[in-house]
């Protein structure tokens, strides 16, 4: 037989649930830490018999609400040798005089056993009636999460790493003390302010576009780099790298956001240096392209300035002793001093500094106790890697200019000389004020490279100028000043000789007077420049001149001057000699390879005289004959060389082209002014070569 089914025990009747009450939002979601726990809830009533069993107590000890609803709970979870022990516990929690917690052994349904937290405290119902409620939770879970918890706060709060945690708002919900400490204040005043104040090294718009971009995507950014500034308790600026990190719960709902913060200072120094010899080797590549582009002595000098600002100084200026210029003679100076002229400045911000400085162009006279003076005498760099006081005085050469540096805040200040061939040129000086940081021995070598190769360059400059102003005295010396008029002609010219850049060509051009009232016109141009070529130039001028006082026709005269050309050599040169007689209106005249002159006449477009060319003289063998037209009154003869209508841009017949076109409109202009509107037109404004423009105009015959 089956053991009688024991009957059940009466049970109170329960009383009725109440109703929960909302306002209409939704429910906030679960803490997932909870779920973490398994906190169960059981209700005993004041006989200790089980009214509430949550399916949190079903997972925890393994009976369904059913087998355990109206049971004593001594009698069911606590072993025996522990009743005694429960019941006085539950007499004191019923009784008021507390809660009870603590952890304590429990039976599970498949007679294991379990230690579990408990909590207990005293209920009241709406009638009054006692009720104990009790908190459950696996000791081991409970042990977890409190372990995991505490050792997440040690980290936090001891780490040197900066942590900020901020909400979904970018709203700082915590700050750890090494964080803090990076500002100065308390972690507690940046609860609640924007993230960007807890982080104040890193830019703010980086900051708010970086943790946009982790609260949207989940994806990380990580190191980047931002610098904290100097402080006033002495602190030097310190470099620090921040990574952002989304942070999602178990069901993978946003919480907010993370940034950690670690000092990188060391590693961003070396990543500066690293960076700051690149731009210097850099630097010093750069200037053997940029620093002597030209053969222009100022700017030469001009180029040396602006490479070393901002790298090397916030004020670079370039002066030169002023009697080592072309056209200067040494002196000695009364006061004991040097005498530079200033070439260049430069300036990363213009302000009271570049005031000081001595204007291009312009000398001035350094006493010898200045710095600027005594690295010109002794070759050596004036270095101050601190300005201290009095020093501004033999920096700037006067005491309003040694004011306007110290408003400027110029803090440091090196001289390098200007050394080529062994001897000192003139000074690099150099300036810091921005730029907080001093002028070091790097930067000094720095420098001294830099002058040693832009003095290179200055050199050349100063050598070519002082031959350049050779050259184009003696040229100027050897080219005829033709009256205004001759017989039956009216007369213009115009000579440009090369840009500064280049060096001086052999162009020559003569009017000559021949007997009967007759006129011979020549134009030349000597291949190849420099002095060489003006003094071939000035031989040529001076045997043909003469050749033509013995009345040799043209043709024959470019015969002769050929074999006097072949003599001179090695040179040669093309010319075109032509003779005027303006009785009957005759011209006549032979080319020696150059370029076929212009016929301007009223009413009628410029044409190119056909005149036959023969080869250039010095050539030798030169066979040349000579063309017979007229010129009427009223008509133009323009003869040039080659520099007017050639350049490396274009074929000398687009030359041609451009010069026949340009004359349309010149026919009856003032012959000053056809010779000013072709060569402003035609030259180009960097020409490597001379240029000469002769017009002559008949006028009718000789009274």
């Amino acid at each position: 037989m089956k053991p009688a089914r024991p009957r059940p025990r009466s049970r109170p009747a329960p009383h009725p649930q109440p109703k929960l009450r909302t306002s209409g939002a939704p429910a906030r979601r679960p803490l997932p830490v909870l779920d973490d726990l398994g906190v169960a809830a059981v209700v005993l009533d004041a006989r200790g018999r089980i009214a509430l069993w949550s399916p949190q107590a079903e997972q925890l000890f393994g009976y369904a609400a059913p087998e355990v609803l109206g049971r004593s709970v001594l009698r069911l979870l606590a072993a025996e040798s522990d009743a005694a022990e429960v019941r006085r516990l539950f007499e004191v929690v019923m009784q008021g005089a507390g809660h009870w917690e603590g952890g304590f052994p429990v039976r599970r349904k498949d007679g294991g056993s379990t230690l579990v937290e408990v909590r207990a405290m005293r209920l009241h119902d709406a009638l009054g009636r006692p009720y104990a409620l009790g908190l459950v939770s696996d000791r081991a879970a409970a042990v977890r999460l409190e372990r995991d918890l505490a050792l997440s706060g040690r980290l936090v709060s001891q780490t040197p790493v900066g942590l900020a945690v901020m909400d979904t708002e970018l709203r700082c919900v915590a700050v750890n003390p090494a964080l803090a400490a990076v500002s100065g204040a308390p972690a507690a005043r940046f609860v609640g302010r924007s993230g960007a104040d807890a982080l104040p090294f890193l830019d703010r718009a980086e900051f708010l576009a970086a943790a946009a971009e982790v609260l949207a995507t989940g994806q990380p950014v990580l190191d980047r780099t931002g610098t904290a500034p100097a402080r006033s308790d002495g602190r030097q600026a310190r470099a620090w790298s921040v990574s952002f990190y989304r942070l999602d719960d178990a069901q993978g709902t946003v919480l907010g956001l993370a940034a950690s913060a670690v000092e990188v200072t060391d590693r961003h120094r070396e990543h500066q240096e690293l960076e700051r010899g690149r731009r210097r080797l850099a630097l010093v590549a750069d200037a053997s392209l940029h620093i002597g582009t030209t053969l222009d002595l100022a700017r030469t000098a001009e180029e040396l300035a602006q490479l070393c600002v901002p790298e090397v100084a916030d004020i670079a200026a370039v002066d030169v002793i002023d009697a080592l210029l072309p056209g200067h003679r040494r002196s000695e100076s009364t006061t004991g001093g040097t005498c530079f002229r200033a070439l260049a400045v430069a300036a990363d911000h213009p302000g009271p500094a570049t005031e000081a400085a001595d204007p291009p162009g312009e000398a001035a006279e350094y006493g010898e106790d200045r710095l600027v003076t005594r690295c010109a005498r002794t070759g050596r760099p004036v270095h101050l890697r601190t300005v201290g006081p009095g020093d501004l005085d033999r920096i700037a050469r006067s005491s309003e200019a040694s004011a306007l540096l110290a408003e400027a805040g110029v803090h440091s200040y090196l001289a390098v000389p200007l050394i080529a061939r062994g001897e000192v040129l003139g000074v690099l000086d150099l300036k810091r004020a921005g730029n907080p940081d001093p002028i070091e021995e790097d930067d000094v070598l720095l420098a001294i490279e830099l002058a040693a190769r832009a003095a290179v360059a200055i050199d050349n400059a100063r050598w070519y100028q002082r031959a350049r102003n050779t050259a184009a005295t003696l040229q100027r010396g050897l080219l005829p000043s033709p009256g205004a008029t001759r017989p039956g002609l009216e007369i213009a010219y115009r000579y440009q000789p090369a840009d500064q850049a280049d060096e001086v060509g052999g162009d020559w051009f003569d009017v000559i007077a021949l007997p009967g009232g007759r006129t011979g016109l020549a134009v030349g141009d000597v291949m190849g420049s420099g002095i060489e070529a003006a003094t071939t130039m000035g031989r040529l001028r001076t045997a043909g001149y003469t050749l033509a006082g013995l009345g040799l026709p043209p043709a024959r005269l470019l015969h002769h001057l050929d074999r006097i050309a072949e003599e001179i050599g090695p040179q040669i040169a093309t010319s075109l000699f032509g003779i005027f007689d303006p009785a009957t209106g005759e011209l006549r005249m032979a080319d020696a390879g150059h370029p076929p002159p212009v016929l301007l006449g009223p009413g009628r477009s410029p044409e190119l005289l056909a005149v036959e060319p023969g080869v250039p003289l010095g050539v030798g063998g030169g066979v040349y004959r000579t063309l017979t037209a007229r010129l009427l009154p009223g008509e133009t003869l323009v003869l040039y060389t080659d520099g007017l209508v050639e350049n490396r841009a274009e074929h000398i017949d687009e030359g041609l082209a451009s010069l026949l076109e340009l004359s349309a409109g010149l026919a009856e202009v003032p012959l000053p002014e056809l010779c000013d509107r072709l060569m402003g037109r035609l030259r180009h404004r960097r020409h490597s070569d001379d240029v000469t423009v002769l017009a002559a105009r008949a006028v009718g015959p000789a009274g």
